[in-house]
């Protein structure tokens, strides 16, 4: 696992090629650690980018007491990473646009979920191309070009065989996540520590970046909380129970660690005249390996412990779908799909003009005709719009289950079917 993982191919290097052609400013954000200064910095390098980072304490302060002057001190083409620790600089770059309108003059990396903090999104909207980089995924590991998302969202998922089962593998990509630096660790124990270390990180710097919290000792415990809870419904009364605090006060909580993409609110898909269906957003962790290394679990406690794999299965196939998502050139939405009678669809995609895609995750070897209920009950949610449904579990074969129904192998996620 030590091989060069900072050199691994990520697979959103073309959009960024094309976004840098066309666009004045273009912002890669993402977690930290997730590769986006090595992303930039490859790229930008045949293209003559100079590189400024604002974890560099001193070029912070010059930027935040000067930013007109900083700004027009740059170089013609620049990198400036962690720009989200010097948000006044938004306003100064777009006025710099303003002035001379060149493709790819600022190549900008941020660690908070900009879509989130609308005030620095907006302005410099029509200027700035946005493109979401997350951890590695399996196929970006594996050196493989995925094919499922397009054949579903196509229609063309067809009965394939010969794939091999998982099995005690599973665990190991579930509790390993895709943290380039945790991976590059040698052993399970390594990565943990590693992973304790980046929450530790996160929130004593970058959560205090973004709010005035200044006591955070509630925090990792309530991160802990959220990892055991996650792909379950969002419950804020569950998540303040072991702590003396207000329930808006967790709710504020939990929207600050989705900014820094350590957790992940899904949520529900509906239409407006569908009063029959659960309207409240799931929980999910940004990352596996977190989970797992907040909740104390390696790949051979979850071998022994098979309640804990399926939530933390489905958060693994929903985070692997986000990062296969984020590299083509049609936007997919993400949502959940739960009815009264509490029928379920483990994640529901939208691309395009309302097609819909919904993928139920089962850790089982084999699959039968109960598992596609809730499949079955979104496509008549959604009528013509419904285009197909797969049940990922751990099986060898893809197989039609008919009316655009399909059981496949988890593997098909990161593997030609």
């Amino acid at each position: 696992m030590l091989r060069t993982l900072t050199t691994t191919p990520r697979l959103l290097a073309p959009r960024l090629r094309e976004a840098l052609a066309d666009s004045p400013v273009v912002l890669i954000h993402g977690p930290r650690q997730s590769g986006k200064t090595t992303l930039a910095r490859m790229v930008g390098k045949r293209r003559g980018y100079q590189y400024v980072t604002f974890d560099d304490d001193t070029v912070r302060l010059a930027a935040e007491q000067d930013p007109v002057g900083f700004v027009d001190g740059l170089p013609e083409r620049v990198i400036l990473d962690e720009v989200q620790r010097v948000p006044q600089l938004f306003t100064t770059i777009k006025a710099a646009v303003d002035r001379r309108r060149v493709p790819g003059r600022f190549l900008l990396t941020g660690s908070a979920n900009v879509l989130l903090l609308p005030t620095l999104a907006d302005s410099l909207a029509g200027r700035m191309a946005i493109l979401r980089l997350h951890p590695l995924a399996q196929c970006e590991l594996a050196g493989k070009r995925p094919r499922l998302l397009d054949a579903l969202f196509a229609g063309t998922l067809r009965t394939a065989v010969g794939k091999e089962r998982l099995g005690s593998a599973l665990p190991a990509l579930i509790a390993a996540g895709g943290y380039p630096a945790a991976l590059a660790r040698r052993t399970s124990q390594r990565r943990r520590a590693w992973y304790r270390d980046y929450v530790e990180t996160q929130i004593q710097r970058d959560v205090r970046d973004f709010s005035r919290i200044r006591s955070l000792e509630s925090l990792p415990k309530l991160l802990t909380l959220a990892a055991s809870h996650t792909a379950r419904l969002l419950n804020v009364s569950d998540l303040a129970g072991p702590f003396q605090l207000t329930r808006q006060t967790i709710h504020d909580y939990v929207t600050l660690l989705e900014r820094i993409f350590l957790v992940d609110i899904l949520p529900p898909w509906h239409r407006n005249r569908m009063s029959r269906l659960v309207k409240t957003p799931k929980l999910h962790m940004g990352d596996t390996g977190v989970a797992c290394a907040l909740m104390g679990l390696d790949e051979r406690r979850l071998l022994q412990d098979r309640d804990a794999v399926g939530p933390l299965l489905e958060t693994f196939v929903l985070q692997e779908l986000r990062r296969q998502a984020s590299w083509g050139e049609e936007p997919v939405h993400f949502f959940h799909f739960r009815d009264r009678d509490a029928f379920e669809v483990d994640i529901v995609m939208e691309r395009g003009h309302s097609a819909v895609v919904g993928v139920e995750v089962k850790a089982a070897a084999s699959v039968n005709e109960s598992d596609f209920r809730g499949l079955r009950k979104l496509r008549a949610a959604a009528g013509k719009d419904f285009v197909a449904g797969v049940v990922l579990h751990d099986g060898t074969a893809t197989l039609s289950f008919g009316d655009g129904l399909f059981a496949a192998p988890l593997r098909t996620l990161w593997e030609p079917a």
